[in-house]
C-alpha cells in the first residue's frame, strides 16, 4: 500500500481544514523569551490568511493533524461514514512544517484542528503536543490557535489553554434541535460545558496576573467558536440570539459563521444546495453591530423580516434605519453618540471624530462628507445647518435608492 508522502498529506489535511472559518488571529499579544532569541513573531507582514482588528495581516498555517474521524456529523465532510481520501500528521510532522513555513516567512502562526481519532483525549493529547514541542523544545513566539475537542478531560483542554494564544470550540448550530439531529455524536450541554470552563480559565489567569508578574498565561488571545449557517432550519433570529448568548455567557472574543457547503457524498437530512453567501455576510454586519456599535440583539432582530431573516440586498443597519424611520433625521450637532451610531453610512471611527469635532464647532454637510465613503446613504438620516431631507426619508422608494447595485450582491451569488 502506498504510503503518502508528507506534501501529500499536506494538500489533503490544508483542504479539509477550509471548512473552519474560526481562524482569524485578533486579540493576540508578543512573546517574550529569555535572551531574546525564540523562533517566530506574531508582528508583521506576510501571506495573509486573516486580518487583526488594526488591519495587520496574520499569516497562518491552517491544517488538521487528521481527517480521520470516529464521529459522523451530518455536515461534516470528515465524518465517519464519508468517502474521503484520509491522511494523519504525527504531532513532530507538524511541527517540523511550522517551522519550515515559517523560516521561509511564509507564515506567523499555527492554527492546528482535527478530526476525532480514537477519543476526545487521545486527540486532545496530541494537539496540546504539539503546542508544547513548538513552545517548549523550539522556543516559539508566534501565534498558536489549537481547536480544542469538548470531549476531552479538562485538565487537557487547560493544557492547550497555557500554550496557544487563542482556543476555540465549536457550537456547531445555532439550536440544540439541530445538533442533536445533524450531530447525534454531540451534546450541546458537553461542548457549553467546556466554553465555561475555557471561560473560568481565562478570568482566573487574568487574575492571577494582576498579583504576580510572572503567572503563566492562559489563551491570551480568548476564545472563539463557529456556528454553521443554512444546514438547518434555523433562522437568522435563532442566530443572532444564540450569538449573543454565547458572547454574554463565556466572554468570547469571535463568533464565526459559516455559509453551509454542500460535500460529496452528502446525508439525506441536508439542503441539496447550500444558503447564498450574503446570508453569511450579513449576520457578520449584524454581529458587527453588537460587538461596536452598541446594538442590542432585539435591535438586530428587529431588521429581519417575518421569516426571521434578515434582508440580503441591503445590510443590517440600513434595514433597522427604515424600520424606525420616526427616529430620523437626527441633527449631528447635538443627537447623542448612540444614536449616531444608527446612522446608515457612519461608522464608529467617523462617529467619534463628529462627537469630537462638535464640540469645537458647528458641523455643516460638507464636515461629515470628509468623514464618510459615500454622503448620498448619509444624507437622508441628517440634519446640518445647510442641510435638511425635506419628505427624503418619507419616500416610498428610499429603500431601492439606498440598496447596492445588483452586480455588487452578485459577488456573492458565484
Amino acid at each position: 500500500m502506498h504510503r503518502k508522502s508528507l506534501i501529500e498529506r499536506l494538500a489533503i489535511l490544508a483542504d479539509a481544514a477550509k471548512y473552519d472559518a474560526s481562524c482569524a488571529s485578533s486579540g493576540t499579544s508578543k512573546r517574550t523569551s529569555q535572551g531574546g532569541k525564540g523562533i517566530g513573531s506574531t508582528e508583521g507582514m506576510g501571506i495573509c490568511h486573516a486580518y487583526a482588528p488594526d488591519g495587520r495581516c496574520i499569516s497562518l498555517l491552517k491544517i488538521l493533524l487528521t481527517n480521520h474521524c470516529v464521529f459522523d456529523c451530518h455536515y461534516c465532510i470528515n465524518r465517519k461514514s464519508s468517502n474521503v481520501e484520509r491522511a494523519r500528521f504525527t504531532p513532530q510532522e507538524v511541527v517540523d512544517l511550522t517551522l519550515s513555513f515559517y523560516r521561509r516567512n511564509y507564515i506567523e502562526g499555527l492554527f492546528l484542528s482535527s478530526g476525532i481519532v480514537k477519543s476526545g483525549n487521545h486527540t486532545m493529547e496530541q494537539l496540546v503536543e504539539v503546542a508544547r514541542l513548538l513552545r517548549e523544545e523550539h522556543d516559539f513566539r508566534g501565534y498558536i490557535h489549537l481547536k480544542t475537542i469538548p470531549e476531552a478531560d479538562p485538565e487537557l483542554i487547560a493544557q492547550a489553554g497555557l500554550y496557544a494564544d487563542r482556543v476555540s470550540i465549536n457550537v456547531e448550530l445555532p439550536t440544540d434541535t439541530g445538533l442533536t439531529r445533524l450531530a447525534p455524536d454531540k451534546d450541546a450541554r458537553q461542548i457549553e460545558g467546556a466554553m465555561g470552563g475555557v471561560k473560568s480559565a481565562i478570568a482566573e489567569a487574568r487574575e492571577a496576573k494582576t498579583k504576580f508578574r510572572h503567572a503563566p498565561r492562559f489563551a491570551p488571545a480568548g476564545q472563539s467558536t463557529q456556528m454553521i449557517v443554512g444546514a438547518d432550519a434555523a433562522s437568522d433570529v435563532d442566530i443572532v440570539g444564540k450569538a449573543s448568548s454565547l458572547y454574554d455567557r463565556f466572554r468570547l472574543r469571535r463568533v464565526y459563521y459559516s455559509a453551509f457547503s454542500p460535500i460529496p457524498d452528502a446525508s439525506a437530512v441536508l439542503p441539496l444546495k447550500r444558503p447564498p453567501l450574503i446570508r453569511e455576510h450579513r449576520l457578520y454586519q449584524s454581529d458587527w453591530l453588537m460587538r461596536f456599535y452598541d446594538f442590542r440583539p432585539d435591535e438586530v432582530m428587529a431588521a429581519t423580516g417575518a421569516d426571521g431573516m434578515l434582508p440580503l440586498d441591503i445590510d443590517p443597519k440600513l434595514a433597522w434605519a427604515l424600520r424606525f424611520r420616526d427616529r430620523f433625521p437626527l441633527d449631528v450637532n447635538t443627537a447623542p453618540r448612540e444614536m449616531l451610531l444608527r446612522v446608515p453610512g457612519l461608522g464608529v471611527r467617523a462617529v467619534n471624530a463628529i462627537v469630537a469635532a462638535r464640540r469645537q464647532r458647528t458641523l455643516r454637510l460638507d464636515d461629515i462628507a470628509r468623514l464618510t465613503v459615500s454622503i448620498s446613504r448619509v444624507r437622508p438620516f441628517l440634519v446640518t445647518p445647510d442641510w435638511r431631507p425635506t419628505l427624503l426619508t418619507d419616500r416610498a422608494d428610499l429603500r431601492a435608492q439606498l440598496a447596492p447595485p445588483a452586480e455588487q450582491l452578485e459577488l456573492f451569488a458565484a
